[in-house]
């Protein structure tokens, strides 16, 4: 069997065993934790009551010596159905959490709230940090923490990010952390393994992803896939071993993963990737696929040029991406837009997308806005307690690297499409696809759906995975939309089919 790759500067590299995460094997009990029926970490519908009275609010938090400060709150409940979901925390840990939530709502208002006050908002985020740190404290005092450090930017820089070091040594850069390179590269690949070991969050984009690219492909001998943002390229063995072990249709194809990776990465993301096409090469090999491996970069004007890669007549054509947490991308990210301008123009068989669902509507404003995202976030942290019960360690890393630097970037987005200046619509990639760019979708399997709730059955209970339109599969978290996975195709394919 031929195996072809094509690196651009050979690497003496040890393979590491990168695929033993490749397919979940422990027991289901290995992975669930004791937990005893969790509540949200925060009553929201108590929070909103309160809105209105949230400058009084404010007035009565700076007084450090209120005798029984949650009483007196209008808008919040003393029960414990607005308790900050603590464990075993204490009355004074639940009080600090709740009082955390009012003070951002408060400087979220104060920023970009009807009546602008930026001096209320500063004195606000400080009183807040020295309430609140990222790296100790409750789920919600350290989400507290990244919101208020999110802010501060927005507050200092008038919607980009600043370039400067919380105290968990997390590092902006430019106009926002855009990937996860930005960090040590050692932190990186434990967190994202950590968060596949102990989360579906990463693998439910990529085996649903997976699915429905072997679905579209079963009849081709060509396989060409376009993926943008690869990483450790996790997400193909699976798709391997299954191109190999189907019995219908014609043998193994052959199987081409160009692989986009941006010039703004440096060195090490260049580097990460030719670590990422080795291992792919050799698991190819070890199972006998026929395969072969090209790095394609995006300018550095963020544009991504059809000319960079190599096409073959007849080949099925998929463009991936994976915008999940690991990946960063945001809407409105320019190498984004020109990834899938360029799907359009490629006609592929298939596009495959899993984007972070954080449920905005165009029309609310930044507040209510902000308010769902923390929603979402606390969410998200909430999931990751249930899966890292007893590893704060491990939380506070994948916090670090992927969940404060998206927090930032989701809200200044957020902050630019409400300025009026600005005028920009908040969307998400998948309406892009369909009403922008004129995809149509791809209806999810029944066979991709049981995938979808066999994998949720490795993990908590509090994972459930629903369908949203035709051609989209979402994970949920309580209830809670925390990731959605589409596939879409060109209007030939769909109208020949």
């Amino acid at each position: 069997m031929a195996m072809v790759i094509a690196l651009e500067e050979p690497l003496d590299l040890e393979m590491a065993d990168v695929f033993s995460m490749l397919t979940p094997t422990a027991s289901a009990g290995e992975f669930v934790c004791p937990w005893n029926d969790w509540s949200n970490m925060v009553d929201w519908d108590a929070i909103s009551r309160g809105e209105d009275d949230v400058h009084d609010l404010i007035e009565s938090m700076m007084d450090e010596g209120e005798a029984n400060p949650v009483d007196e709150h209008k808008g919040c409940d003393s029960g414990a159905g607005t308790a900050v979901l603590l464990g075993a925390g204490d009355d004074g840990d639940d009080f600090k959490g709740l009082r955390s939530v009012h003070l951002l709502m408060a400087a979220a208002e104060a920023l970009a709230g009807d009546d602008k006050n930026h001096e209320l908002a500063r004195v606000i985020l400080v009183r807040l940090k020295e309430l609140v740190s990222p790296t100790g404290g409750t789920n919600m005092e350290r989400l507290a923490a990244y919101f208020a450090e999110a802010l501060q930017g927005l507050l200092d820089g008038g919607g980009s990010y600043r370039k400067q070091s919380m105290s968990s040594g997390m590092q902006c850069c430019g106009d926002g952390p855009r990937d996860a390179y930005n960090h040590n590269q050692a932190d990186v690949l434990v967190a994202f393994q950590l968060m596949q070991d102990m989360s579906p969050y990463v693998n439910f984009g990529h085996f649903t992803a997976n699915q429905a690219i072997l679905e579209a492909v079963t009849q081709h001998r060509h396989v060409h896939i376009i993926d943008y943002d690869i990483m450790d390229g996790i997400q193909w063995p699976s798709l391997m071993q299954a191109l190999v072990s189907r019995k219908d249709g014609p043998p193994a194809p052959h199987l081409k993963i160009s692989a986009l990776s941006r010039v703004s990465g440096g060195r090490r993301s260049i580097g990460m990737i030719q670590q990422t096409g080795r291992r792919l090469a050799a698991f190819a090999a070890s199972i006998e696929l026929p395969f072969s491996f090209k790095q394609c970069r995006v300018d550095s004007d963020e544009t991504f040029r059809p000319s960079s890669l190599k096409l073959v007549k007849g080949e099925a054509l998929v463009m991936n991406c994976m915008l999940h947490l690991t990946h960063m991308g945001q809407l409105g990210d320019s190498s984004v837009v020109s990834f899938l301008t360029v799907a359009k123009s490629l006609n592929p068989r298939l596009v495959t997308l899993a984007e972070e669902e954080t449920g905005h509507s165009r029309d609310q404003g930044f507040v209510t806005q902000f308010m769902d995202t923390l929603h979402h976030y606390s969410a998200l942290y909430d999931s990751l307690e249930a899966g890292f019960p007893m590893q704060g360690r491990a939380r506070a890393l994948v916090e670090r690297v992927f969940l404060g630097p998206r927090i930032a970037g989701l809200l200044t987005q957020i902050y630019r499409a409400h300025d009026k200046a600005a005028k920009e619509e908040v969307r998400s990639w998948g309406e892009c696809l369909g009403r922008e760019m004129g995809f149509e979708p791809v209806a999810m399997s029944f066979a991709n759906h049981c995938q979808g709730k066999l994998l949720l059955g490795l993990f908590n209970e509090g994972y459930s995975v629903t369908g949203s339109g035709v051609n989209q599969l979402v994970l949920e978290w309580k209830s809670r939309r925390l990731l959605s996975a589409s596939a879409w195709t060109c209007p030939a394919y769909s109208a020949s089919e």
